[in-house]
C-alpha cells in the first residue's frame, strides 16, 4: 500500500498548484482522502477531505474559496487544487486515506503519503 503525493513546488503569491495523491495497493473507491499540511514546530493541520462518495469537507477556514479537492477513481488518484496561494500556505502537504469517512484529525487515517513541499513566495 502506497500513497504518493506530488505536485508541490515554489510558486509566487497568487499562483496555483495542483497536488496529486496517487494510490497503489488498494482501490481508492471506498476510501476518503484527507489533505493535511504541516510547518516546522506546529501540529499537522487538516485542510480538506473528500469522502468515498465524493463529498468534500473543509477543515481549514483559511483556504475557503481557494482550495478544492477532487478524485478520479479510475486513476486511483485524488487531487488538491490550490489557487490564489498565499505565503502562509507554505507547508509540507500530506495526503492520507481511510475507509469511507473524513476526519478532522490525523489519527484515524491509516495510510499516509510522504509529503510534498509547497513554498509560496511573497
Amino acid at each position: 500500500v502506497q500513497l504518493q503525493a506530488s505536485g508541490g513546488g515554489l510558486v509566487q503569491a497568487g499562483g496555483s498548484l495542483r497536488l496529486s495523491c496517487a494510490v497503489s495497493g488498494f482501490t481508492l473507491d471506498y476510501y476518503s482522502v484527507g489533505w493535511f499540511r504541516q510547518t516546522p514546530g506546529k501540529e499537522r493541520e487538516a485542510v480538506l477531505c473528500i469522502s468515498s462518495s465524493g463529498g468534500s469537507t473543509l477543515y481549514a477556514d483559511s483556504v475557503k474559496g481557494r482550495f478544492t479537492v477532487s478524485r478520479d477513481n479510475a486513476k486511483n488518484t485524488a487531487y488538491l487544487q490550490m489557487n490564489s496561494l498565499k505565503p502562509e500556505d507554505t507547508a509540507l502537504y500530506y495526503c492520507a486515506a481511510e475507509l469511507q469517512n473524513c476526519y478532522p484529525d490525523a489519527a484515524p487515517y491509516g495510510y499516509w503519503g510522504q509529503g510534498t513541499q509547497v513554498t509560496v513566495s511573497s
